[in-house]
């Protein structure tokens, strides 16, 4: 490893900069089967390729082709960049597979990960898998953020690890307590100060290199190995450990490669916060970069204000090629875009696509990225999108073209075949495929419960086509089936649409909204509100109280107008709109279960967790708090 001056052009990755769709992109198509019993089967004309035997694989062939050429980048303390070349990689992954295989650790002993993104996080996971140990990336929330530590505790618990890595043992240590008792694991810690008793620092396990067994190893990974054990958020109780295999892995890469062809013209390199406890970030992102021998400069920003400001930092060096973000990050993005000419010079300097959270970006989202991406360069970078879950490794459809509008998922990919189910007035989306999890780990009853009877898995989506006579054009999240439901009328209220117009006609005071009205006449919001902007349009300081700002009078005012901005947007129709709202004035609470690792709310939590401002809302004489149309 070596510590090298900022990188803002990357200069051993090579640059031209494509951005025509049908040039970076292969063409969208897709072959529709109409079934006799109403179901209708997608899948891609275009057969999957051959993919690698293993991620590992990978590694090695970057090593020989590109040896010098920085994978991995990360801000050291003095605020530099502390970098690691492909050949480097494969050194270190040696060496750290020669410490787990003696430690013991495999199929049955993985090593769990606490950690939040960083250079040891990703070495380690790739020596784990280098030589068949699955490696559990758990989101750093359960140990830090969490109260009672109890899906922490669970985790540790079903896993049964050989080894538990932290990247420093003092913020970890009331975590570490907590999980003592179930485990007899190995704390690892790059900086083992303020940690238990026996805790290994991790410069130990770089001391030797057993060349002969680590080979052994690694020639018996092969396509259902183990590679990890990545566990959901979870609606309600415990999060569930996914299987994720070496198959799953190098197939989603391969249909990535196959309907994103320039990939493997121009290595990316991309800055990138999401977290590798999670399939998007880890599985997507971070693979999308090993396998096409690109760059990627870990993030330390997050999604939200005051820790975006080092995103922003590292944007204004380092140029990507493709930018991931999810919509509260786009949120916080355009802004400074808008207010920076330098950093909006840098960000588009070699941008060939953009890539969000379809299912979430509000409209005016989309439209200010296109908006500032024209002002820049004369033209549009597409906006891409894709949809899939931690059981489908997570590429299911990709949107490799440029939509419309916000809000399209795409096509299967290749390898990849989708079930339409005709489903209470919708269409709930099953998937079969390479890219499918085996199932759950240790947990035979939820595998069997997440199958039907022709082996495609229910993962509780539905969607709807963008154009029902040409289905080229993709598809459109249409939400979660279990969060719809229907008024006293009757009427069905489909959450997921419902909740980006919201967000979108309450803008900039909405962060996210939450969907009530089970059973009673009329749709209501629950509406998480954006802090800043509260107190901005209530005149008062950054560090004012957030209750102080939700009560002011132009607050409440521009609820208001947001409730009218709905209203006419969605025709008056009962069902697509809503007549009240409430500001909340208590953020989500992860220990609760109302938000995931990924940010996003969880609707049915929140409204049972918080049933109290429910009524509130429903009043028949609402307080001053509750906007009503």
């Amino acid at each position: 490893m070596r510590t090298d001056p900022p990188a803002a052009d990357a200069r051993d990755v090579p640059h031209a900069v494509e951005r025509d769709p049908v040039v970076l992109f292969a063409p969208p198509r897709v072959e529709r089967i109409a079934r006799a019993d109403g179901c209708v089967l997608l899948r891609s004309p275009d057969p999957l390729g051959a993919s690698a035997r293993c991620v590992g694989e990978w590694l090695e062939a970057w090593a020989v082709r590109a040896p010098a050429r920085t994978f991995l980048a990360e801000r050291d303390p003095a605020g530099g960049w502390r970098t690691v070349g492909y050949a480097d990689a494969l050194a270190h992954v040696r060496t750290l597979g020669t410490w787990l295989l003696e430690r013991g650790l495999g199929p049955e002993r993985p090593l769990a990960i606490l950690s939040d993104n960083g250079v040891d996080h990703a070495l380690l996971s790739l020596a784990a898998m280098h030589v068949g140990v699955p490696v559990a990336s758990v989101s750093v929330a359960y140990s830090l953020m969490s109260a009672d530590h109890a899906k922490l505790r669970a985790i540790v618990s079903a896993l049964t690890p050989g080894a538990v890595f932290v990247s420093a043992a003092a913020p970890f240590a009331a975590a570490l307590r907590a999980i003592a008792p179930l485990h007899d694991a190995t704390i690892v810690a790059a900086d083992p100060t303020g940690g238990p008793d026996g805790a290994v620092p991790l410069a130990r396990l770089l001391e030797r290199t057993d060349d002969a067994a680590v080979a052994r190893a690694f020639a018996a990974v092969g396509p259902d190995t183990v590679a990890k054990v990545l566990f959901t958020s979870g609606s309600t109780g415990t999060p569930k450990g996914v299987v994720n295999t070496q198959r799953m892995l190098c197939s989603n890469q391969q249909a990535k490669a196959q309907v994103w062809p320039f990939l493997e013209r121009t290595p990316p390199v991309i800055v990138d916060w999401l977290p590798w406890s999670h399939t998007f970030g880890a599985n997507h992102n971070f693979n999308l970069v090993l396998r096409n021998g690109g760059t990627l400069y870990v993030d330390a920003g997050k999604a939200a204000p005051g820790p975006f400001d080092r995103t922003l930092a590292n944007l204004r060096e380092v140029s990507p090629t493709v930018y991931f973000n999810v919509p509260r990050g786009f949120d916080l993005l355009v802004p400074a875009l808008r207010a920076d000419a330098a950093l909006r010079r840098t960000f588009f300097a070699r941008l060939q696509a953009v890539f969000y959270a379809a299912a979430a970006l509000p409209q005016h989202l989309w439209d200010a990225l296109i908006e500032l991406s024209v002002a820049e360069l004369g033209r549009p970078v597409p906006m891409v999108s894709a949809w899939g879950s931690t059981e489908t490794a997570p590429l299911s459809t990709d949107c490799h073209f440029q939509a419309e509008r916000a809000g399209v998922i795409g096509l299967p990919v290749p390898g990849t075949e989708l079930k339409l189910v005709p489903a209470a007035g919708k269409l709930e989306i099953r998937v079969r495929g390479a890219n499918v999890t085996p199932g759950y780990w240790r947990a035979p009853e939820a595998t069997a419960a997440a199958f039907d009877d022709e082996g495609f898995y229910r993962i509780g989506d539905a969607v709807r086509f963008a154009d029902a006579e040409r289905p080229e054009r993709g598809l459109l999240f249409d939400g979660r089936i279990a969060e719809d439901f229907k008024l006293s009328s009757g009427t069905w209220v489909s959450v997921g649409g419902l909740r980006v117009k919201g967000i979108e006609a309450l803008a900039p005071l909405a962060q996210d909204v939450v969907v009530a009205g089970h059973d009673r006449d009329e749709v209501g919001l629950l509406v998480v509100p954006n802090a800043p902007a509260c107190r901005a349009l209530a005149g008062l300081p950054a560090d004012a109280p957030l209750a102080d700002a939700l009560g002011a009078p132009a607050v409440r005012n521009a609820l208001r107008d947001g409730l009218r901005r709905l209203h006419a947007a969605c025709g008056g129709a009962g069902s697509m709109h809503a007549t009240r709202a409430l500001l909340l004035d208590e953020p989500p609470s992860i220990d609760a279960g109302e938000i995931t690792d990924k940010g996003y709310l969880n609707q049915r939590a929140i409204l049972a967790r918080r049933a109290a401002q429910v009524d509130r809302l429903y009043a028949a004489r609402p307080d001053d708090r509750v906007a009503t149309l």
